[in-house]
């Protein structure tokens, strides 16, 4: 239910910090991406070092890191982060949400969050039943924060009542439940083309190019985490689609390409060409290894399949296509010709000018523009970011 979720753990000075280990412990069982951010008073409870082995990540604790020399950028944990969950919080740290005060990494990371906010209290029971507390925390729900209710049980002063922080076992399972029903595609069949073609010389060379598919496969992976059933025909690829919500299908050619995602392409409701295929293909293929014996050899090329144009010219209504532009020179000029030429509703433009962006790296950089000629800029972020930028754009408009 997890996989591939990106949370953001805050923990800050409360005894029930031990319980943060153990929440983390199922968060990465359960395959998510785990970053933790800390209060300073967190750390008389529980070592940075615990929660960094655990999570697999560098604890984020300060401002700055005296260490390194590098700052802990707020903004960018905040636009990380699919699920802010702070466990525990403390009735300290509630107050400052509620009145917008950051003296700490832990809350200007909270001011700054896109994503959905899960906070846990942790207090003593006469804290817990304060009337600024009950205040704050009505505040937050306003904010439209979920609150995690703390449980009744002995508390550290030894007292018995409400305070105790929920037991990971309870807040995994609320976290379940919101991303279930937090599924702007559920019941939406997609399919997503990935990857290169290679189109073959003889039987041990082919034309291809440097696509690794790494951009296709997160979009898949992204599609089926927000509930669409996907279909993902991949060229040549060492990725690997692991949501049981895909289906792969490996293919080679342009010509295999075309022919899978033809059939399965009236029965879509999204469509996401996202694969790098051949323009050109040889005339015919050698049946057996050419030898190197002239010092040049000709090759007669024909064109592929345009499977974009050819996909674009039979849709129907209700089906919402989205290609992809990679341009080295007049890039906008020649995204808006492609969108219209190809009947797209959005298309994404990659430029292979940018630093970071195009074949083969971890990150991408891309601008989207639709129909109407609107146009969205994004900075260079990891492709898996990206490709929640790509799907979130879809989703707000397949519900228009």
């Amino acid at each position: 239910m997890l996989r591939g979720k990106n949370i953001l753990v805050g923990v800050t000075g409360s005894i029930a910090a031990y319980k943060s280990a153990i929440l983390i412990r199922f968060l990465i069982k359960e395959e998510a991406n785990v970053k933790v951010v800390m209060t300073p008073s967190a750390t008389d409870f529980i070592s940075p070092l615990t929660l960094s082995t655990l999570s697999k990540n560098p604890v984020n604790l300060n401002f700055f890191d005296s260490k390194s020399g590098e700052w802990a950028s707020h903004v960018e944990l905040g636009l990380w982060a699919d699920l802010y969950l702070i466990a525990p919080a403390t009735a300290n740290t509630i107050a400052k949400f509620a009145n917008g005060i950051c003296e700490d990494l832990l809350a200007a990371v909270y001011l700054s969050a896109r994503c959905p906010v899960f906070i846990a209290p942790a207090m003593d029971l006469d804290m817990y039943r304060h009337q600024a507390t009950n205040d704050n925390i009505n505040i937050l729900k306003q904010f439209g924060n979920r609150i995690i209710d703390a449980d009744h049980g002995e508390l550290a002063s030894g007292l018995i009542g409400e305070g105790r922080m929920a037991e990971p076992e309870q807040i995994i399972d609320i976290i379940h439940d919101f991303f279930k029903t937090n599924q702007p595609l559920k019941g939406k069949k997609a399919l997503v083309t990935a990857g290169p073609t290679h189109e073959a010389i003889d039987p041990v060379r082919f034309i291809g190019n440097h696509s690794s598919g790494k951009m296709g496969y997160a979009i898949a992976e992204t599609l089926a985490e927000q509930g669409a059933e996907v279909t993902l025909v991949s060229g040549p690829s060492h990725q690997k689609a692991q949501h049981l919500n895909i289906k792969t299908i490996h293919v080679v050619t342009a010509d295999d390409m075309f022919k899978e995602s033809q059939c399965v392409f009236e029965n879509t409701d999204i469509i996401v060409l996202a694969a790098a295929v051949a323009d050109y293909k040889p005339i015919s293929k050698a049946s057996k290894k050419i030898k190197k014996q002239q010092e040049t050899m000709e090759l007669e090329l024909t064109k592929t399949v345009d499977i974009a144009a050819s996909l674009g010219q039979i849709k129907k209504d209700g089906q919402f296509i989205v290609g992809f532009a990679l341009e080295t020179d007049n890039e906008l000029q020649n995204a808006k010709e492609k969108i219209k030429k190809k009947n797209f509703d959005l298309i994404v433009l990659n430029s292979l000018n940018d630093a970071g962006a195009g074949f083969g790296h971890d990150t991408n950089k891309i601008t989207i523009l639709d129909k109407d000629s609107i146009v969205k800029d994004f900075k260079l972020k990891s492709k898996k970011e990206v490709a929640r930028d790509i799907v979130n754009e879809i989703a707000s408009r397949v519900h228009e």
